[in-house]
């Protein structure tokens, strides 16, 4: 597991914690250090996962404003815990982390839905924050590290090589039909 796919899941864990507890208006490190030392005691984050919590406990009217327009059919007290607090890690990353590539932060939403949400979770949250990153797209609210990700692979692709020469294919001869004797 990657470092970054590590603190997203202590990330998520803890704003389940809170959110699961009533929201008290003090998420606090207090959860977050319990949850690393739980779950990855050696674990230096390096400051990222009070960066992802910190980003939603302070973003999330925003966020569950967005949320809820992308998934009208969900108001979002009808949203799995787990779900709900996946999709805010998602859309912060997505809309408001200038470091974060839009590709990253939706996957990695995915892998989190896939692996603690229920059955549906994984295509729930990739339909949500597929239909807002379109929507940037279309609105021209391209982040500026999704712009060095596209030169990026640009660059990368493998040039086309001029296409070989074509030899034709062997004319097979006609098959030589056996002659019905007369009787």
């Amino acid at each position: 597991m990657s470092n970054r796919h590590l603190a997203r899941t202590i990330a998520m864990q803890s704003l389940y914690q809170w959110d699961f507890n009533g929201r008290p208006t003090a998420l606090t490190s207090d959860i977050i250090a319990a949850n690393t030392k739980e779950f990855a005691p050696d674990f230096d984050d390096k400051g990222f996962i009070s960066e992802l919590v910190d980003g939603v406990v302070k973003d999330i009217d925003k966020l569950d404003k967005i949320i809820t327009a992308y998934a009208p059919d969900w108001p979002i007290d009808q949203i799995t815990i787990v779900d709900r607090n996946i999709l805010r890690i998602g859309v912060q990353e997505l809309k408001f982390s200038e470091t974060i590539p839009s590709k990253v932060a939706i996957n990695e939403a995915i892998e989190l839905a896939k692996t603690f949400g229920g059955e549906s979770s994984g295509r729930f949250v990739n339909g949500v924050l597929g239909a807002i990153y379109k929507d940037m797209v279309v609105k021209g609210e391209i982040k500026e590290v999704d712009k060095q990700e596209g030169k990026k692979e640009k660059e990368e692709e493998p040039k086309p090589e001029a296409p070989a020469a074509v030899e034709e294919p062997e004319k097979k001869k006609p098959a030589k039909r056996a002659k019905k004797k007369a009787e």
